[in-house]
């Protein structure tokens, strides 16, 4: 995501893109947060411009700086700005039963997570009733489009060359996460054959995990749904019954946005 090379923009845009690049890295760092180095390296900047952004981000309250660590997270002032779109994401409620369900007769914990940009971005995660929890990534989760079972669902349904812009400008933050942008390509047109991902080592250590498409009414992907559990509990050969059961929830999931998207009749 390098966007220290000039374009046609005036520089106040430019300027504005490139805090907003920074802006989705620090998020990317959740409450761990993020080093300079890290901002420099995935967005491309040289380090006096990314202080200088993040400086001002500091000072407005969109970031803030553990001085502890010297680590950038997200501040208050973001998480606030985002209140007041509250209904910005009707799929998450819509969609929250279905996710609830599916940890209840499959027992795992289950993800949804959405495409934002070169990114995906994970909107809710529900609890199974299993007693071992795995809990990979925590709401909010972003990382580049591609990385993770949901990620890769939702790269492999793009056309093929805009994939493989996504993949290119997303490289550097690739290899930083020692991910092989090429081979990231290879996995996403397996996954887009079988339509779904699976993780045979999950982000979790000891984990495994399997994403399915949510469509919209159609046929465009929207969504990811994810399942992670225990390696013992997702052998090979109950990838299948798995991926039916998260299938049939996604269906159901597209049949009421299609219902949602069909005009009332008059009265």
């Amino acid at each position: 995501m390098s966007v220290e090379a000039p374009t046609r923009s005036t520089d106040g845009a430019q300027s504005i893109r490139r805090a907003l690049a920074v802006l989705r890295i620090v998020a990317a760092g959740q409450e761990l947060g993020v080093r300079l180095v890290d901002v420099v390296r995935a967005c491309g900047l040289n380090r006096p411009t990314a202080h200088r952004i993040l400086r001002v981000l500091v000072e407005e309250g969109a970031c803030e700086q553990d001085l502890a660590t010297r680590r950038y997270l997200i501040g208050g002032e973001v998480a606030l700005l985002g209140l007041a779109r509250r209904a910005r994401f009707p799929l998450r409620g819509l969609a929250e039963p279905h996710l609830r369900a599916l940890g209840e007769s499959l027992g795992d914990t289950t993800f949804l997570t959405i495409r934002n940009g070169d990114d995906s971005v994970c909107l809710a995660r529900c609890v199974g009733s299993y007693p071992v929890k795995v809990l990979s990534i925590e709401v909010g989760a972003r990382r580049p489009l591609g990385v993770g079972v949901s990620g890769l669902v939702l790269l492999a349904s793009l056309p093929e060359d805009e994939m493989r812009e996504v993949v290119q400008r997303n490289r550097q933050r690739l290899l930083a996460m020692q991910i092989d942008p090429d081979e990231l390509l290879r996995r996403a047109a397996r996954v887009r054959r079988q339509d779904h991902a699976f993780a045979a080592v999950g982000v979790v250590p000891g984990s495994r995990a399997v994403a399915v498409p949510v469509r919209d009414a159609e046929g465009r992907t929207i969504a990811g749904i994810a399942v992670a559990t225990v390696t013992a509990r997702m052998p090979a050969s109950r990838v299948p019954e798995v991926v039916q059961a998260m299938a049939a929830e996604a269906a159901a999931i597209t049949a009421q946005l299609g219902g949602q998207a069909r005009p009332r009749r008059p009265v």
